[in-house]
């Protein structure tokens, strides 16, 4: 009886003791993943939030979500034909660049496709995110603030003071324009004003079906974006 895939060995002769038994675990639980799951597929992500995958794990509470470094990834799932873990799998391994995460999931490829398609959740710009649109506010009051938080607004170079106890601005304020890169101050700015200017996506590019095989999605399917966004997972260990 031919032995299976799923039982080679692979060493991490390049990884130090202390994070070796946490990347071997993330590769087990992918190869068990791929033998309990019909399909997994592969995307990338727009502005990363931490608080917000714990979400989608509730969601998905049937399926199994994977952020990581992709190089650990791609070992569970097998980089060549020699050591993937199911025939054509390694194709999906091999896309596996940038900012980008794998779903393990039985539920039908049109439903994945639909529920992608239409996830979005709104959250604040971080330091370094490029302005979607033009931000100003005008001289005069600001009533929304305490009188407290005045010394504060300066601080992040909006020309405020305080008027008979009322926050004020003393002249007209950009914040930002489209396409600027905002500064950590600029993005407390929107924040206290309650404008969220990012979105949380997940951007699907590929799935690998139990036997189908690797198919890349078309451009029809997904939204086919990118991110600048650093990803902070809690998987994302050194190499």
């Amino acid at each position: 009886m031919p032995k299976s895939k799923r039982d080679k060995k692979i060493s991490l002769t390049k990884t130090s003791k202390k994070g070796l038994a946490l990347k071997q675990q993330i590769i087990d639980d992918i190869r068990r993943c791929v033998e309990k799951f019909s399909s997994v597929y592969m995307f990338s992500v727009q502005n990363m939030r931490n608080d917000k995958l714990k979400d989608l794990r509730i969601e998905w509470t049937n399926s199994r979500f994977f952020f990581g470094k992709n190089k650990i990834m791609a070992i569970g799932l097998g980089r060549t034909p020699e050591t993937e873990v199911e025939d054509k799998l390694h194709e999906l391994a091999v896309c596996l660049r940038g900012q980008c995460g794998l779903l393990f999931t039985d539920k039908p490829k049109e439903y994945v496709i639909d529920w992608f398609k239409n996830f979005e959740v709104e959250d604040f710009a971080r330091s370094g995110f490029k302005a979607t649109y033009d931000v100003s506010f005008p001289e005069g009051p600001l009533p929304q603030f305490s009188h407290a938080i005045e010394p504060y607004l300066r601080q992040l170079g909006m020309p405020t003071t305080l008027d008979k106890g009322v926050v004020t601005l003393l002249k007209d304020f950009e914040v930002c324009k489209m396409g600027s890169v905002l500064t950590p101050e600029r993005a407390k700015i929107l924040e206290l004003f309650d404008i969220k200017m990012a979105a949380f996506k997940l951007i699907l590019k590929c799935v690998w079906i139990k036997g189908v095989g690797f198919v890349k999605l078309k451009k029809s399917d997904d939204n086919d974006e990118d991110t600048d966004d650093e990803m902070e997972a809690e998987d994302d260990d050194e190499d």
